[in-house]
């Protein structure tokens, strides 16, 4: 911990609120080396340190509170400051310059910096109180809400703007059937117009959730607990469970109990150095009511204003000043991409807007330009990929008309514009206002992370800034890499590697040696270690590796939901098992689907629920389908010479047993097979990785295909082989393929990237050009002998189980035996072999 020495002119620095603006400020006065001059105590209301409230919502995805935490282990006592968390500011005695705490504690200040934010607005509407009735802010909002919709059927956002939205996803993630009350007359009306709100609305509806716009909330009714909603247009809603999420209020109590002036309609007063009417005060973010007017509902501005008073608190005294903020946002809401930047509205005297709108797909792009042809703002909703290019175009010309900006390129636009033509001072980091110019001298995403924290906060912009950066000159993996995907796979292999961290710190970077690795690296590695044999991919350090898919097992669904999929080798499947299918999705309220894979996939299911579902699963015989993996996905079959008149070999067998051998296999990226028991090819082989077609004289082999966005037919690799003669050169190209290809590429780019091409890799998997077949064949036999499935096992772990529940008793009725502690700051049962009973049920 760094020691203050006592000086006379040292200071008592005092905050209060410790969410993301106050943590910001910290930083900043820890950069500027105030924190190693002067004491600066914190008093925080909520009971963990600041955390990342844009991102709120991801924790129903699987982000946990420590990973949404702002605050880097250690920043803390590194820099001396005294953080109180649980123990709001009281009152404010200015004249004494004292604030008094709800534990009791007084605490005399020189400076006092207000960062208390903003609080939910919830309407005066009778039934407010009952239970049930919650709000969208904190991570204990959020486990309220989750514990009490697993005895809810149906949920109600009272607000459709932006956290509205986000918080009807969560009660649509939980299960539950879900409405969303909006006053005005379209969604998110403070960031889009009419146009984008009707394709809003479209794409919102088409995912299950009913949407009520142009009708207010008279009241909520229902005796003790909510049962329903009376509505300003005389209709009713029954509903168990009520969100409000309808805007926020600025924290301004505390101001207002010490005399600071407030706004008419709240907010502190501040100058554009962010004091208030006290010199010795000082108010940022969501409770300040700025110089221009405005009080600022985006982490942004917030930033601007903890930077500018940082700045005024260094020993020089800062010159910088707070006079205006971008406005402009980028979210995923529901699984749509909403943006809207500038002059959304068109408010400009004389403005013009230029119009896209495919309401087939729930696309709609507006651009506001001068009569001179600048770009003032826009909207976009349902593909907001040129976002990271237009928004810092705001104010300038664009190098091209403003309707090639918003046409796709099927219908005639030029190559896309990047953002390698943007001004050196257009700002790419809105939250940090980081300009193109601080960014392109950078020679990584991590040294711009670190240089300028651009990308470190809503990262809207990381795409962009990723563009702007030179490609890694050595070839490697990434910045924690210097060495390529092949060559970490081939040290893991040989040294017998079986950890990320082992990895990262023996042979990565020298300046990403004791880190945390990256996006890139973080899957990749996984991935190779799961081909290798590293364990279950829960267990330990990896669970922390896989991507959003992997860590429950699952994959997710645009509406925050997962789907189950369980193997069905070949597409045979009993009547049994089918029924059992049938009960699964029946009980659970599950979307079905037969897919072109010959599965049948369940969608709609909430986190709580996947080890309910999986265990009657496994109990009839599936396992896990790995739709959620990049591994093998399915071997397609036609029903071959059984049934068929025109087949030549049994392609069913020939599937169930390639499935079952090659299923969990991972890889770097998914993997596809097909066998089609006759040249006349009705399972589609030669579209696959690995497709086979039965021959009079037995089987040829084919490989690289890909139906996907850029199709190619498969080559062929070897023709009549022998059932062993097959099952061994497939041994082969996947182990090869597996050792040799980049991150997250297919077989198909993999074989037209490979130096030699199909003839290469048909002399090393065929003819054994460089000795390494009985390496490949043995690796293979090594996942075939060791594998197991991955649910089976999960439901056996009571430690796997805990993070698929917020409370073990949650899918029933609460067992009065659980007790529940609190250990830092997440909720964990005290008897975690409970969560046994999950997997009983």
């Amino acid at each position: 911990m760094t020691t203050h020495a006592p000086s006379a002119t040292a200071r008592t620095i005092v905050v209060v609120g410790h969410g993301m603006v106050g943590q910001r400020f910290l930083e900043a006065l820890a950069e500027n080396g105030t924190t190693g001059r002067d004491r600066v105590v914190v008093f925080a209301e909520e009971p963990r340190p600041a955390y990342d409230r844009v991102h709120l919502t991801s924790y129903f995805s699987g982000t946990t509170p420590a990973e949404l935490s702002m605050v880097e282990p250690g920043f803390i006592e590194e820099h001396g400051i005294e953080l109180c968390l649980g123990d709001p500011v009281e009152s404010v005695d200015r004249a004494a310059r004292t604030v008094t705490a709800r534990s009791g504690r007084t605490l005399g200040y020189d400076v006092l910096v207000l960062a208390t934010g903003s609080y939910p607005f919830v309407p005066p509407v009778p039934g407010k109180e009952l239970t049930g009735c919650f709000v969208y802010r904190t991570i204990e909002d959020l486990l309220a809400i989750e514990a009490y919709a697993a005895t809810a059927a149906t949920g109600a956002v009272v607000g459709g703007g932006l956290l509205g939205l986000e918080a009807a996803g969560a009660l649509r993630g939980l299960g539950l059937d879900t409405h969303i009350v909006e006053f005005a007359p379209r969604l998110m009306p403070a960031q889009v117009d009419d146009g984008g709100g009707a394709a809003l609305l479209r794409t919102i509806e088409n995912m299950g959730l009913t949407v009520h716009t142009g009708v207010g909330t008279q009241e909520i009714t229902g005796t003790g607990a909510v049962t329903g909603m009376l509505l300003s247009d005389g209709s009713a809603l029954a509903t168990d469970l009520v969100v409000f999420s309808a805007g926020v209020r600025p924290r301004d109590r505390l101001a207002r109990d010490c005399g600071l002036a407030v706004g008419e309609r709240g907010g502190i007063v501040v100058d554009e150095r962010c004091r208030t009417s006290d010199p010795a005060v000082y108010a940022i973010g969501e409770c300040a009511l700025t110089a221009d007017g405005r009080v600022y509902g985006l982490v942004a501005p917030g930033y601007e204003m903890a930077l500018t008073v940082a700045g005024a608190l260094t020993a020089a005294g800062g010159e910088k000043s707070f006079t205006g903020a971008d406005l402009s946002t980028k979210l995923k809401l529901l699984g749509v991409d909403v943006a809207s930047f500038g002059d959304a509205h068109g408010a400009a005297e004389g403005s013009l807007d230029v119009l896209y709108a495919d309401a087939r797909s729930g696309i709609y792009k507006k651009l506001v330009v001068s009569p001179e042809g600048a770009l003032l703002g826009g909207v976009l909703v349902g593909d907001a990929d040129a976002y990271g290019t237009l928004r810092p175009l705001t104010g300038h010309v664009p190098p091209v008309p403003a309707e090639q900006l918003v046409l796709p390129a099927g219908l005639g636009a030029p190559v896309a514009l990047g953002p390698e033509s943007l001004p050196d001072d257009a700002v790419i980091c809105s939250c940090h206002n980081v300009a193109k110019g601080a960014i392109t001298p950078l020679g990584s995403l991590a040294e711009v992370k670190k240089c300028t924290r651009a990308g470190t906060g809503c990262a809207s912009c990381v795409k962009t800034i990723e563009r702007l950066l030179p490609k890694t000159g050595d070839g490697g993996l990434c910045d924690c890499f210097a060495k390529t995907r092949q060559e970490l796979y081939e040290i893991a292999l040989a040294l017998r590697v079986r950890g990320y961290r082992q990895l990262l710190d023996e042979h990565g970077r020298e300046s990403a040696r004791g880190g945390d690795g990256c996006e890139v690296c973080k899957p990749a590695v996984a991935s190779i270690l799961a081909s290798l044999g590293g364990g279950h991919i829960l267990d330990g350090e990896q669970a922390a590796l896989q991507d959003t898919n992997d860590h429950f097992l699952a994959n997710i669904q645009r509406n925050g939901s997962y789907s189950i999929v369980p193997r069905i080798p070949g597409g045979e499947i009993t009547p049994e098992k089918l029924i059992v299918i049938g009960e699964v999705a029946r009980d659970h309220g599950l979307y079905t689907k037969l897919t072109g894979g010959q599965r049948i996939d369940l969608f709609g299911a909430s986190v709580d629920q996947l080890p309910v579902i999986w265990a009657r699963l496994v109990a009839a015989g599936f396992e896990s389908g790995h739709a959620y993996g990049k591994s093998l996905r399915t071997v397609k079959s036609c029903v071959g010479q059984t049934w068929c008149r025109y087949g030549v070999q049994d392609s069913v067998r020939m599937a169930i047993e390639l499935e079952l051998r090659y299923r969990g296999l991972r890889s770097p990226h998914k993997l596809k097979s097909a066998v089609s028991g006759c040249a006349r090819e009705c399972a589609e082989a030669q579209s696959k990785d690995f497709g086979v077609i039965a021959t009079a004289n037995g089987w040829n082999l084919y490989v690289g295909g890909n139906g996907g966005a850029t199709p190619r037919h498969a080559d062929l690799l070897a023709q009549d082989l022998t059932d062993g003669e097959l099952v061994r050169l497939i041994d082969r190209f996947l182990m090869f393929y597996i050792r040799t290809a980049d991150r997250l590429e297919r077989t198909s780019v993999w074989l037209e990237r490979i130096e030699g091409g199909l003839g290469h890799v048909r002399d090393v998997v065929v003819h054994d050009s460089l000795g390494i077949c009985d390496e490949l064949e043995a690796l293979m036999a090594g996942h075939v002998s060791d594998y197991r499935d991955e649910w089976a096992e999960t439901l056996d772990d009571p430690e796997r189980l805990a993070r698929f529940v917020s409370f073990v008793n949650a899918p029933g009725t609460p067992d009065p035996t659980v007790r529940f502690v609190p250990e830092r700051g997440q909720i964990k049962p005290e008897l975690p072999v409970l969560a046994l009973e999950v997997a009983a049920r």
